[in-house]
């Protein structure tokens, strides 16, 4: 919190609270695509790990398994307009033995600095190691007082990534009416679904799930003290009721083979084949029912075969076969 009292020839900055994270022991979580507000008014006035910089606030992070680049981004850079105020903001990146020595750290990436929007981004940083943020006010170009300014810190990239990398709900999967399917979900300490209808437990990796309707579980963990979350989709498959007989004789009454349910798949394929094993019908999305002809002619009354494949979730749905009896 900051209060400004300006006069006619001085002014003065008041600091009313140091915030909590001004050393290093007390360094701020950050985890990975989670934005934290921050605003280092009233912060530590020692000098950064940067040239010119001050009034330091400290955070922490733990890459993840396979280690590499992480950027690190401030945003939202909101600095009083203050007489002798810098209005920039500098950024680095720290290894250290955690124990906040100063002399323990090294800097992993270059100093960031800018009074918008930018992003740092670090060499390639080791795998499952903890690493430190250093967020301070620059003091330059002739300014007297170093940058107080609120802002949000944020962390991506390669080395910073948990879900698909660490954590991982599985693959979308796919159930008939009234299936059922287990999922399988990895690299998490601790597990909770949502929601719970159709699971057999909803605190363990692998619950088996049975949804009436197609339903998007999420899984949540914590990995390193950050909450993450990932989703698999279980889409349930509506059965369909090929009839086995139609009468295609233009009384108006059952002339096309209609299929009940169908339309729910629009890329499904459907082909019928005579007793000889001829094609006489093919449709890829069956908006318009085979009505007795092949090729504009009637075919005779007789048995025919159905192969109907729904493509449902890219086709790994079992095809659905059977015959038809078409009576004149």
């Amino acid at each position: 919190m900051r209060s400004i009292l300006l006069a006619t020839c001085f002014f003065s900055l008041a600091v009313v609270a140091q915030p909590p994270n001004s050393d290093c022991a007390n360094a701020t979580l950050l985890c990975a695509q989670q934005p934290v507000a921050d605003d280092n008014t009233g912060a530590v006035g020692l000098p950064g790990f940067c040239p010119g910089t001050a009034n330091l606030l400290w955070y922490t992070f733990t890459t993840n398994s396979q280690g590499g680049p992480v950027d690190v981004t401030l945003s939202g850079i909101d600095c009083p307009v203050v007489p002798g105020m810098d209005d920039e903001l500098t950024v680095v990146v720290l290894s250290g033995d955690g124990s906040c020595a100063p002399a323990s750290f090294n800097a992993v990436s270059l100093c960031g600095t800018s009074n918008s929007l930018f992003t740092t981004t670090t060499n390639a940083l080791a795998p499952n190691t903890q690493y430190w943020v250093v967020v301070a006010g620059e003091m330059n170009g002739g300014t007297t007082i170093t940058a107080q300014c609120g802002y949000t810190i944020s962390l991506s990239g390669p080395g910073m990534d948990v879900v698909n990398v660490d954590f991982d709900a599985g693959l979308d999967q796919e159930i008939s009416e009234g299936g059922s399917v287990q999922l399988n979900a990895t690299g998490g300490t601790t597990y909770s679904w949502t929601p719970t209808s159709g699971l057999s437990g909803n605190s363990i990796p692998d619950p088996i799930a049975n949804p009436a309707s197609p339903t998007t579980y999420a899984v949540t963990t914590v990995i390193n003290g950050c909450t993450y979350t990932d989703s698999v989709l279980v889409a349930v498959i509506r059965l369909i009721n090929p009839p086995t007989t139609f009468s295609p004789n233009g009384d108006g009454i059952n002339d096309v083979w209609e299929v009940p349910g169908i339309a729910d798949y629009p890329g499904s394929e459907v082909i019928i084949y005579d007793r000889w094993g001829q094609k006489v019908f093919k449709s890829n999305g069956y908006r318009e029912p085979w009505d007795g002809t092949n090729d504009g002619k009637v075919v005779s009354e007789g048995t025919f075969y159905y192969y109907i494949q729904l493509n449902q979730l890219a086709g790994r749905s079992d095809p659905y076969t059977g015959f038809i009896s078409v009576i004149r």
